[in-house]
């Protein structure tokens, strides 16, 4: 089967040289809104604890307000969740990247009909 050629938006909001907010730090923030903890967000993403939280630690550094608020592990275990600034940026990040994939549609639609139509051995070849 050969894939359907299509667009890919990956938008990325720089805080200097750190990536305050990008396609897999927003999937983290949604991971832990639903997991309601680090560890088991990214459990979910196949990541290793130490790099969630690392990403929640860049991404808390890098905006003026924390995105994600963790409790202390303890006899129950800790926890986590997104603050109302998380929430915010979450949804704004969201809405920003299906506004530029409607932004580039039109465009795209041009350049994905010039695309040649590879045979599917040459496409699992390339990837």
């Amino acid at each position: 089967m050969v894939p359907t050629p299509r667009l890919v938006i990956t938008l990325r909001l720089l805080a200097g040289d750190v990536i305050a907010i990008g396609p897999g730090k927003a999937d983290l923030l949604a991971a832990i809104a639903t997991a309601g903890s680090i560890a088991a967000a990214a459990r979910s993403m196949g990541l290793s604890y130490r790099r969630a939280w690392l990403m929640v630690e860049a991404m808390n550094t890098a905006f003026a307000a924390p995105l994600v608020v963790a409790s202390k592990g303890g006899g129950g275990g800790g926890g986590a969740l997104l603050s109302e600034e998380g929430q915010r940026v979450l949804s704004v990040y969201r809405a920003m990247v299906t506004a530029a994939e409607r932004a580039s549609a039109p465009h795209a639609e041009v350049l994905l009909g010039r695309l040649c139509q590879p045979s599917g051995a040459a496409l699992s070849e390339k990837g």
